[in-house]
């Protein structure tokens, strides 16, 4: 027997929990079926790139701490990276291991948050997001001694970093390195293989590889479609030429796949900050004040640089007209580019899904409306 039932559109936002943010959605149901959905943002747009304009080039860099705050080291770098090849400064190895360090454990904070809130969105009322943010929590404390900020670090310098990293850091890292691999194993127990996590994502929200390029996804995302694209390895920056580590990939482009691709990416993180401290070398942390001053001032020209971010590509576009402030910020962020296919990822699911597919993309509306 079928029921007759006719469409309808809720406003789901920009207060709900579950929209990870200020995000709003006009989703239209048939019964329990997502027939349309409308993504409307701007609730949190700070003008970042227009604030840029009136500061020093090294006061921006706490500009970039509060877009993906959940990402700020790995902000802090694509920033300081176009930064240095406008101004041609030739950063200090200590700094760059240093800040390569902290770029990756903070890769391993934001897949936690990921991971954690994923689940959370999936029913599982607290235990694997306690155990995430247990273990995000050990990370926040070492950037704590690195920089006296747990979330909004302003740890990257023109050259390097602020300032060397004290003995507690070492001692910390240390730690992390060896117990991180079992809390990681202990999570996938819960996860990995559990039932209703496989009947709730396995199939769902499906991506092609054709449809996450035509789109200009990046990141877990678009590897999850089967496509082997890290910038890390195909466009190296800083010193992850000089480093050993594998890029995971899935080919079936659906919930499941993107959650179990960020547990892989810990463990290669977890990799690359192993090999940066036996590489590491005593030396300055960032050139001196002779070389590089605290006011710098590139020379007039424009470049683009782009990091692997953790949720994609993030580039930034600087426009330099000689003075000590950009002329022209912009910043390529992949939290707005990865919403782009939330509509065809949506439409033909159930309610159920909507916050698990949403959760999966793992945006930060801070970095969506900059």
């Amino acid at each position: 027997m079928s029921v007759k039932s006719e469409p309808i559109t809720i406003n789901l936002g920009p207060q709900h929990p579950s929209t990870h943010g200020v995000f709003r959605m006009r989703v239209t149901f048939d019964g329990e079926t997502i027939i349309d959905v409308e993504p409307i943002f701007g609730y949190l747009h700070r003008g970042s790139e227009k604030l840029a304009e009136e500061r020093t080039y090294t006061q921006v860099v706490t500009l970039t701490d509060r877009m993906d705050y959940v990402s700020s080291m790995l902000n802090n770098q694509g920033y300081i990276l176009a930064l240095e090849e406008l101004a041609n400064i030739d950063p200090k190895p200590r700094g760059v291991w240093l800040r390569m360090i902290a770029s990756e454990l903070q890769r391993i904070a934001s897949h936690l948050v990921a991971i954690g809130f994923l689940i959370q969105d999936l029913g599982a009322w607290g235990t694997p997001l306690t155990y995430s943010m247990r273990e995000r929590e050990k990370i926040l404390q070492m950037f704590e001694m690195l920089c006296g900020a747990r979330i909004t670090n302003s740890y990257l310098r023109p050259g390097g970093v602020f300032m060397d990293a004290p003995l507690q850091f070492w001692e910390s890292l240390n730690a992390f390195i060896e117990d991180f691999p079992s809390k990681v194993e202990e999570l996938e127990n819960l996860l990995t293989s559990n039932e209703i996590i496989f009947s709730r994502t396995k199939g769902v929200a499906v991506l092609t590889a054709e449809q996450a390029i035509n789109a200009s996804i990046t990141g877990p995302i678009l590897r999850s479609t089967g496509v082997d694209w890290d910038l890390r390895k195909t466009d190296p920056y800083d010193y992850y030429d000089q480093v050993e580590f594998d890029i995971p990939t899935h080919t079936a482009g659906d919930n499941y796949s993107r959650y179990l691709l960020r547990v892989q990416e810990m463990r290669e993180s977890l990799r690359i900050v192993k090999q940066c401290v036996e590489k590491i070398e005593p030396g300055p942390v960032r050139p001196h004040h002779d070389e590089v001053p605290n006011l710098v001032r590139p020379p007039k020209g424009d470049c683009y640089t782009a990091i692997e971010g953790s949720k994609g590509e993030l580039g930034f576009y600087l426009v330099s007209d000689g003075s000590i402030s950009p002329y022209r910020w912009h910043v390529r962020s992949s939290s707005l580019i990865n919403l782009t296919l939330l509509k065809d990822m949506l439409v033909g699911t159930l309610f159920g899904d909507l916050f698990v597919t949403f959760g999966s993309i793992d945006i930060n509306m801070g970095e969506v409306d900059r």
